[in-house]
């Protein structure tokens, strides 16, 4: 007999059997002691669980119980601790060959790189243009054609924003493991501390004109 556990991951309830629960329950407190001094701790473990989620819908495919089975599969989409703890450092040239699964790029509204919403950068991302200035010209173009705004504004209501950095990663068809959610959030942290100081270090100097 095999005891059944109900579960919330990501937001998500899940029934899951005691095998798959132990199981469940060490790999995410490896990961929870391993991402505990890092800055981004809290929305690293989220971005895992959320995406922890979405591979057990998919994997489930109609039945009630998470199994052993689906955790180990899961296990080996996200990659381990042991393999994380083996990279010197968090550089492509260096990413480990766990987890190389990933959705392909999905359509998603960048919110970290954006004039209104960041229609033009996701579709710029999802297409391969490094620069969403020629998207965001496109639509000026198609606006004089007289459906340009139209186009916009439908795409603005039904394209989601990428809020996770899983959504992030599937925005640019980056595999998403535990450790590229790490890397992407750590790095998106960086971004904004430097902005900030740079926003800060120009603030001083308008004072002391």
């Amino acid at each position: 007999m095999n005891k059944i556990h109900n579960i919330n991951v990501g937001g998500f309830p899940f029934a899951i059997n005691e095998d798959a629960y132990f199981k469940l329950d060490q790999y995410l407190l490896q990961l929870d002691r391993h991402f505990s001094k890092s800055e981004g701790h809290a929305e690293i473990m989220g971005d895992i669980e959320s995406r922890i989620a979405e591979l057990f819908k998919e994997y489930m495919k109609g039945m009630s119980i998470v199994t052993l089975q689906h955790v180990e599969q899961m296990i080996q989409v996200m990659g381990t601790q042991e393999s994380f703890d083996s990279q010197s450092d968090y550089s492509t040239a260096n990413e480990p060959n766990y987890g190389e699964y990933s959705l392909g790029k999905r359509l998603f509204r960048d919110p970290y790189d954006k004039k209104i919403s960041g229609v033009c950068s996701g579709i710029a991302h999802y297409i391969g243009i490094d620069d969403p200035v020629w998207v965001r010209l496109t639509f000026v173009l198609l606006g004089f054609a007289g459906f340009g705004i139209v186009t916009y504004i439908v795409l603005m209501l039904i394209v989601p924003e990428a809020v996770t950095a899983a959504d992030r990663l599937a925005m640019k068809g980056k595999p998403i493991n535990i450790h590229n959610i790490a890397h992407k959030v750590e790095e998106e942290i960086d971004d904004l501390t430097d902005r900030f100081d740079e926003w800060r270090d120009k603030w001083r100097k308008k004072r002391r004109r």
